[in-house]
């Protein structure tokens, strides 16, 4: 590594044929960056949807050594298409990359925020690991599942009661993936919406801008099969589970999942989930990725060991790091023992409602709506 390090800002439909392929080689090259995220087809589509939208663009000796597609939200960087981003990072060679101080140093905002950072960070800030299913060459799902029914036998037994459950409850049991359907998006969409609002968290669908993403990325089709595309359970013809999921190379991200309630009994969203493992490894795909383990009880029992991921904000003094001191103090009335769990859930309910709400009154609302719902909890 030589030489300081510069940035540029540019605008993501402004980079060239030949700087997409530069990405996508570092991107390949580099198993940590595997995910379909870390794609310059998932930038150039989120991009030219996502409100603020820009890619820094990192020079050493005037050498490109990295790009990291981002949105501004006033004085704070986000990564791309946040909060639906699950995984961020610069895409670059490992040895000349800048780290998340050098970038937040060069982008210069008051506030450089990461829920899901890959690469080297600040040692203070929290570390979680993602969850992945990890499916052999050799053997494919049956010795993938073999493996994980032995280490958790009572809980796969469940599963397969549930399956058989299903079968036996209904005429005909029908699950299909792949599937480029606009129509079962829009309602997923729908669907998640009424659960975001159900479950007292902030509907990022309501601003209208994510969900253009998830319909653009669908229609989209990059190299190494880079897409996103649906899956699907119907019982009798009805849909009772659906999730959307994002693709490339051999890495499958299972991204949102929605499932009927009056058939919950029956586990219709770990049903498909399993099933979507199964046909999607019969298509090449070995990296079946749940993104970071935090939630989803079940996730543990797929897990096959994924990426350490870092989440933080590299803050400036200002307002903005007053601003959460003010906040934590609030919180902190609540006793000393929830304190920081309290800190932690404002810090990401306005971390959501900042980077999905691009006017003040749409923040200001979510942030009311947050407010009543953590002062009710």
């Amino acid at each position: 590594m030589s030489g300081p390090l510069s940035v540029e800002i540019r605008s993501l439909d402004e980079l060239t044929p030949d700087e997409g392929a530069q990405w996508n080689g570092w991107a390949r090259a580099d198993p940590d960056l595997s995910s379909p995220y870390f794609r310059w087809e998932f930038a150039r589509t989120a991009g030219a949807i996502c409100p603020g939208s820009a890619v820094a663009v990192f020079k050493r000796d005037g050498r490109v050594v990295g790009y990291y597609p981002h949105q501004r939200r006033g004085g704070t960087i986000q990564p791309l298409a946040a909060p639906m981003n699950d995984y961020h990072g610069v895409i670059g060679p490992k040895n000349q990359k800048p780290s998340m101080q050098e970038a937040a140093r060069l982008l210069g905002a008051p506030r450089f925020a990461a829920a899901a950072w890959i690469g080297e960070a600040p040692e203070q800030m929290p570390r979680h690991h993602s969850v992945v299913s990890v499916v052999p060459d050799e053997g494919g799902f049956d010795a993938w599942y073999a493996r994980r029914r032995k280490a958790f036998p009572k809980y796969f037994k469940d599963k397969e009661r549930s399956r058989r459950g299903l079968d036996g409850a209904f005429k005909t049991v029908e699950i299909e993936i792949g599937l480029h359907d606009h129509a079962l998006l829009e309602r997923l969409i729908i669907e998640k919406s009424e659960q975001y609002r159900r479950t007292g968290l902030h509907d990022i669908f309501a601003c209208g801008w994510t969900g253009q993403v998830l319909h653009a990325l669908m229609d989209c089709e990059g190299e190494d099969g880079f897409g996103a595309s649906m899956a699907v359970l119907r019982v009798d013809g009805r849909v009772v589970a659906m999730e959307y999921s994002m693709h490339a190379g051999r890495h499958f991200h299972l991204w949102f999942p929605v499932y009927n309630q009056e058939v919950a009994r029956w586990s219709p969203g770990i049903v498909l989930t399993q099933e979507t493992i199964r046909l999607g490894s019969e298509r090449g795909y070995r990296i079946f990725d749940y993104g970071v383990g935090v939630g989803g009880y079940y996730k543990k029992y797929y897990d096959d060991g994924g990426l350490v991921t870092v989440e933080g904000v590299v803050a400036r003094p200002g307002v903005s790091r007053a601003l959460c001191a003010t906040m934590s103090a609030a919180v902190g009335l609540a006793g000393r023992e929830r304190a920081q769990r309290l800190r932690t859930s404002t810090r990401r309910r306005w971390a959501v409602i900042e980077a999905c709400e691009t006017s003040l009154t749409g923040r200001a609302s979510g942030a009311l709506r947050a407010a009543v719902d953590m002062v009710r909890k």
